[in-house]
């Protein structure tokens, strides 16, 4: 249901039928304060409550879920709206004009007609990673619509664990090695794999290349292997373009998680937390041996579908740009005009943000922040790259945080003001530098490496080629 739409079928049939809010109201038995919220497009009514107005209006039910507007100035005041909403004009700071009655009709032309220009010029200015943004985007709102839950890919995974008898616990590497010989492969370690790909699997020869064992935080190798079985268990073949590039990549993700943190097992271990009110991504880590940051991802993996939670997760950078996002809590993330999060600064007083100003950083950091869109409950872990800062964040609306330790913090932030991060002196100093100051910019890597520049988006073709020539014969 277009909640938009179908207030402004409701609002159109109603004037034209002469009736006022309280007139509608006394026939349908609906509210007439509600009415006002179902017109405006603030709130959803349900059924019962659509087929007593429409029968109050004399009108079919099908008629006011119809996919378009009853008329011209309606088309008009509904796309208005939705410009008004969207993060584009939110971002301005300006004041929203109401679509009223009273707005005349070239007045309301004239707000629309700019609105799309604005929105034209917007989207020309981020053509250039159009493509990669667009389809992070399509694939993140795909995984909110399902709530991060991939039952097939569960399946996949349960079945070469059995090969094993793995069922809880820290899989072994020995358990990994097995597992890639099942599927008619062996793990080898090699020093000079090619600087773009995290591994390479030789088809040809049934070999799957990966970094020396005894590298720094090693442990991240088994999800790496399993990631290579990852494309053949799932039947992938190369991809056309870059959004099933995308897909493919969060569906060997998925597929490691599953292997490494079982679903029937995971589960368990998080139902039993939840029930002691107890839940925190690191016991939930330290019991499967895993990154924090798998830990927290997985979380989001099974709440929802077997907790009934649903939950927010931030990786965003030491300058607050978000790497990855995933929500189904309705929390209001920064987005583009495409509704793109990546490299988006969130708010300085969200955790995500606030915990790199933490002195102690051994514990996860725990808040409760006020938005626009409600309370949430954050816990945030920091940790460091080879080459930046990051944290990573799990939350829940106000209401679920009972289940979670930490929710007893006494930290708490407001960032219900749009643009409330910005300083109030930005005007005054841009007027000031203006034609002054000459800054370089700070390339977001992660956003623009991994376009296609060849079979695979971001990896050298040619470079891959030689490295399996040089391995063949060994």
């Amino acid at each position: 249901m277009d909640a938009l739409l179908v207030g402004r079928q409701i609002r159109a049939r109603r004037r034209a039928a002469g009736l006022t809010l309280d007139d509608l109201g006394a026939k349908a038995g609906v509210a007439p304060s509600r009415l006002s919220l179902f017109e405006n497009g603030r709130r959803e009514p349900r059924l019962s409550q659509l087929a007593a107005i429409a029968s109050a209006l004399g009108a079919e039910l099908p008629a006011l879920l119809a996919d378009e507007a009853p008329d011209e100035r309606t088309a008009l005041e509904v796309e208005l709206d939705r410009f008004q909403r969207a993060p584009l004009y939110e971002s301005l700071g300006l004041p929203a004009v109401p679509a009223t009655r009273t707005l005349p009709q070239d007045a309301l032309e004239a707000l629309v007609g700019l609105h799309r220009e604005l929105r034209r010029r917007a989207e020309r200015a981020i053509a250039t990673p159009e493509e990669a943004r667009r389809a992070n985007t399509a694939l993140r709102l795909a995984s909110r619509a399902r709530n991060n839950h991939i039952p097939e890919i569960e399946a996949a995974a349960q079945s070469l664990l059995a090969v094993v008898g793995h069922e809880r616990g820290a899989l072994t590497h020995r358990s990994v090695g097995l597992m890639a010989k099942h599927l008619g492969f062996d793990i080898i370690h090699v020093n000079d794999l090619p600087h773009s790909t995290r591994s390479v699997t030789d088809l040809e020869n049934g070999r799957i290349y990966l970094p020396p064992a005894s590298i720094p935080g090693g442990h991240g190798l088994r999800a790496l292997a399993l990631q290579a079985m990852g494309h053949r268990v799932l039947g992938h073949r190369e991809p056309r373009d870059y959004a099933e590039f995308l897909e493919q990549r969060l569906e060997i993700n998925a597929f490691a998680a599953a292997c490494l943190m079982p679903e029937p097992a995971s589960v368990e271990f998080l139902a039993d937390a939840k029930q002691r009110r107890d839940l925190a991504v690191e016991d939930f880590r330290d019991a499967f041996g895993v990154t924090h940051e798998a830990a927290a991802l997985r979380l989001t993996n099974l709440a929802t579908v077997h907790l009934d939670l649903r939950m927010h997760f931030l990786r965003v950078g030491g300058d607050g740009a978000i790497y990855k996002a995933y929500e189904n809590d309705d929390l209001p993330l920064p987005a583009d005009v495409d509704g793109s999060v990546e490299g988006r600064l969130v708010h300085p007083s969200w955790a995500a943000r606030a915990a790199f100003e933490r002195t102690n950083r051994t514990t996860e950091f725990t808040q409760y922040t006020d938005t626009p869109a409600g309370t949430f409950w954050c816990a945030t872990q920091t940790g460091t790259s080879a080459t930046e800062e990051f944290s990573i964040t799990i939350g829940v609306r106000f209401a679920d945080a009972k289940w979670f330790r930490g929710r007893e913090t006494t930290e708490r932030a407001d960032a219900r003001i749009a643009g409330a991060h910005r300083d109030g002196r930005d005007a005054e100093l841009a007027a000031q530098w203006r034609g002054k100051a000459w800054p370089s910019a700070k390339l977001h890597a992660h956003v623009l490496s991994p376009l296609p520049t060849g079979t695979f988006p971001g990896v050298d073709d040619a470079e891959v080629h030689r490295f399996l020539e040089s391995h063949a014969g060994r």
